[in-house]
């Protein structure tokens, strides 16, 4: 009897498909939670990873090694995602989200709140001084081309109307904007979590500490109902410490 219909890139269930799924379905699930007790209960040392690339270059490599230090016996597979992750349906185990948290089917943790400042290289500084929001504006400013509106709030939130007397620069996403700023090519609003190293090295500076705060947040998530396998036990708990040690960091900063 035929179950399914096979097409082009998709499968589709026939009448007596949809009927026998009625009846076999949870005894489907039962194997499904089953097989990922098993495996959680016997310490799998692997984890795929599926990241927002922003996140993933700017804040996650650059402390991995920290995290093999920790746990050397872990193997990670990482990728940059944009979109969500079809948990039941991947290999993904877990993944980091940009959003407002409000997800269905998935275990969601908070990681940090997002706020944008403005940042540019020292020699840009040096030709023209930053000391309120409108002497940003002798500089170019660098857009986001799918948040043009991003600039606009955060002179709104300043207190500053917004005046560009220089033609800006859009690019695709604030990877680039940020790099677009360590080469010198104008102000980029960025997460200061995000180009810390830059910061700490000198090669970006944030002249004025006026954030703008975003309604989305960086969260690690999971499937539903999922037992965790001890990688991914590790991972969480890592990640957790990493976020409150930048935490704590950011209110030494604040209050310095």
């Amino acid at each position: 009897m035929e179950l399914f219909i096979r097409q082009t890139r998709r499968i589709e269930l026939t009448s007596a498909g949809k009927a026998y799924l009625k009846t076999v379905q949870k005894a489907l699930n039962d194997i499904e939670r089953a097989t990922q007790k098993l495996i959680a209960a016997h310490g799998s040392g692997e984890l795929n990873l599926a990241v927002a690339p922003a996140f993933l270059h700017r804040w996650l490599l650059p402390r991995m090694s920290r995290f093999y230090e920790q746990y050397p016996n872990v193997e990670l597979e990482i990728s940059a995602s944009t979109g969500l992750i079809d948990f039941a349906h991947s290999d993904t185990d877990m993944a980091v989200y940009f959003g407002d948290g409000n997800w269905e089917d998935v275990e969601c943790h908070f990681l940090k709140r997002s706020a944008l400042i403005p940042v540019c290289t020292p020699d840009l500084l040096a030709r023209h001084e930053i000391h309120t929001p409108e002497d940003i504006t002798h500089h170019t400013l660098l857009h986001v081309n799918k948040r043009p509106e991003e600039w606009r709030d955060w002179f709104e939130a300043a207190g500053t109307e917004m005046v560009e007397r220089r033609k800006g620069l859009y690019l695709s996403s604030g990877l680039l904007t940020s790099q677009a700023a360590a080469r010198g090519l104008g102000v980029a609003l960025t997460d200061v979590s995000l180009v810390s190293e830059e910061i700490q090295s000198g090669q970006l500076v944030a002249p004025l500490d006026i954030p703008l705060e975003l309604p989305k947040s960086f969260y690690l998530v999971y499937r539903k109902n999922r037992p965790m396998t001890s990688a991914m036990r590790q991972f969480k708990d890592w990640i957790m410490e990493e976020m409150a040690v930048d935490a704590l960091s950011a209110r030494g900063e604040t209050t310095s």
